[in-house]
């Protein structure tokens, strides 16, 4: 049945609890940026240019962070990169909405590089535990749950800052922060599988981030940037016909294709490489701004590029996975979600400028085409990609862990099928790379 990625990817013990604890993580996480900007912006009133300089020192913070907190996780284990980050983020909510400016945005600095590692971490989790034919799937599920996790966590925060001020809100988001903390270090998911812990030889930086691995942390970058560039021409565009009160609908809806990609995306037999899904969710973006007339087309007409946008995400972080040695995946993950900040980072700025010159349509022209650009540039490079790390394992012990059912649904069968019906064409292709792709390790 369709289902049956899902079914068996739920069935794997500890993956439920990781997911749902990593999204109930990301809730206050993603509030977080809002929290900031509006407590900034119009509780102390110092107007949006001082809540934009807020969150960029935060950023900034984040993306030097993030990778810093992986190399720690892959050196000493989970726990007590956790514990440091946990505390470092109740302390800094505690007293975030006493502080004035100055000292603020300092604090916020220092918070976004002890930033509580909830999305690397999960994925890193995920890794570890899910097999790797199974991982496209489990990656697309947790890409479900970030959307999710986007559409709640800033509505939350524009609400709670709306009804309750700056005080209580901080204090709320910071005790959410903690329970999310504490809850990771409690549940403390393996970091690694059993097969790769017996693995302790050190990994050389220079065995993994290749010039493919930086091109892949490029797409990355351009997926984010696509995506941050379509939300602000899709809000300038729809504030310009008079249609704001409209735009929490849009965007609601817009992270609904994207539910709906990843969704599928989890069910296919196979994947597709980042580049073709950046790529088409770029180019699919770019005659988005032809339907800037009517706020409803516009919607309509993002259909196609927002389809793509979790399964551009997960790709990235499925390829990384395999890329990547056990030993360097908290790292390389935390180079990924530096990735995923530098693009978003780099979009907002360069998108509003198109935005303020010729108009919010050509936005989603200068987007796509941006996202098409970095693509192209990454391509090169990703034809030198490494074996898959995954691989490490023998052939034979991969074969004897690989249930029949597993190998049916990477052929796109029934998991009751007989393994007679796997030697058909496409049975024999896929179960052929795989072994290929452990060979060449």
């Amino acid at each position: 049945m369709a289902l049956d990625p899902y079914r068996h990817l739920l069935k794997i013990p500890g993956v439920p609890a990781l997911l749902l604890v990593g999204l109930l993580a990301r809730v206050p996480t993603t509030a977080a940026g809002m929290t900031l900007t509006l407590h900034v912006a119009e509780m102390l009133d110092l107007g949006y240019f001082s809540a934009g300089l807020l969150i960029t020192v935060n950023t900034i913070g984040m993306a030097i962070g993030s990778p810093l907190s992986g190399r720690l996780v892959d050196k000493h284990g989970l726990r007590p990169v956790l514990i440091v980050t946990t505390v470092a983020q109740a302390a800094f909510w505690a007293c975030a909405w006493a502080l004035p400016f100055p000292a603020l945005v300092a604090a916020a600095g220092l918070a976004g590089l002890l930033a509580l590692p909830v999305f690397s971490v999960t994925r890193q989790c995920l890794a570890a535990m899910v097999p790797v034919p199974q991982r496209r799937t489990a990656f697309a599920l947790d890409s479900m749950l970030v959307e999710l996790s986007y559409m709640v966590g800033p509505a939350l925060a524009v609400a709670g800052m709306m009804a309750l001020g700056s005080g209580v809100t901080m204090t709320v988001l910071g005790a959410g922060m903690t329970v999310a903390g504490v809850a990771l270090i409690v549940f403390n998911p393996p970091i690694r599988s059993a097969d790769e812990l017996k693995q302790t030889e050190r990994v050389p930086r220079r065995q993994w981030l290749t010039p493919a691995f930086v091109a892949l942390l490029g797409t990355a970058a351009a997926a984010t940037f696509v995506l941050t560039a379509t939300e602000l021409a899709l809000v300038a565009t729809m504030n310009a016909a008079g249609a704001a009160a409209w735009v929490g609908l849009a965007v609601g809806i817009w992270c609904v294709y994207s539910l709906a990609g990843g969704f599928v995306y989890g069910m296919l037999p196979r994947g597709f490489s980042p580049l073709v899904l950046i790529a088409g969710m770029g180019l699919l973006t770019v005659p988005v701004g032809l339907a800037a007339g009517d706020w409803r087309w516009l919607v309509l007409a993002l259909l196609p590029a927002g389809l793509l946008c979790a399964p551009s995400l997960s790709a990235t972080v499925d390829f990384l996975s395999r890329w990547v040695p056990a030993a360097a995946r908290g790292e390389s993950m935390g180079f990924h979600g530096t990735a995923l900040l530098i693009g978003g980072a780099a979009s907002a700025p360069l998108a509003g400028a198109v935005i303020d010159g010729v108009g919010p349509p050509w936005a989603f022209a200068f987007a796509g085409l941006a996202a098409v650009a970095m693509v192209l540039v990454a391509l090169p490079f990703w034809r030198r990609r490494p074996a898959p790390a995954a691989s490490q394992a023998s052939f034979a012990e991969m074969a004897e862990a690989t249930t029949e059912a597993e190998l049916a649904e990477m052929a796109g069968v029934k998991a009751g099928a007989g393994l007679g019906e796997l030697a058909g064409v496409k049975a024999a292709a896929e179960f052929g790379e795989m072994k290929a792709e452990v060979g060449r390790a």
